[in-house]
């Protein structure tokens, strides 16, 4: 599926269940609480706090999902074309770090 694709699948979805989009302050809000569970769940099966029992159960890919969701809703509404973006940021990326990476001595 491409990112273009998947922004027509939103779409559909939100025109078929979600009634309308929500505006983009709140999905700016909801943006942030999804990329919040995704940081708590790293933060506890990754990094040093302990996972607490209640947060065993969930699932990293859902939550990795519901951000991505979410910026596709963010995108549909303001008229980013995400698979045309994408693109032109990681040209950017390879221009601009072409060599940096390889030649930090942090990263051998």
């Amino acid at each position: 599926m491409t990112l273009s694709e998947s922004q027509k699948i939103v779409d559909n979805w939100i025109k078929q269940y979600g009634v309308r989009y929500f505006s983009e302050l709140t999905n700016m809000a909801m943006l942030t609480e999804e990329v919040g569970e995704v940081a708590r769940i790293i933060a506890r099966r990754y990094g040093e706090q302990s996972e607490k029992e209640s947060d065993k159960n969930m699932d990293l890919g859902d939550e990795l999902s519901d951000v991505l969701f979410v910026l596709i809703c963010l995108a549909n509404q303001t008229g980013v074309n995400l698979e045309e973006a994408f693109k032109k940021n990681l040209d950017k990326k390879t221009y601009r770090d072409s060599d940096r990476h390889q030649n930090n001595t942090k990263l051998k």
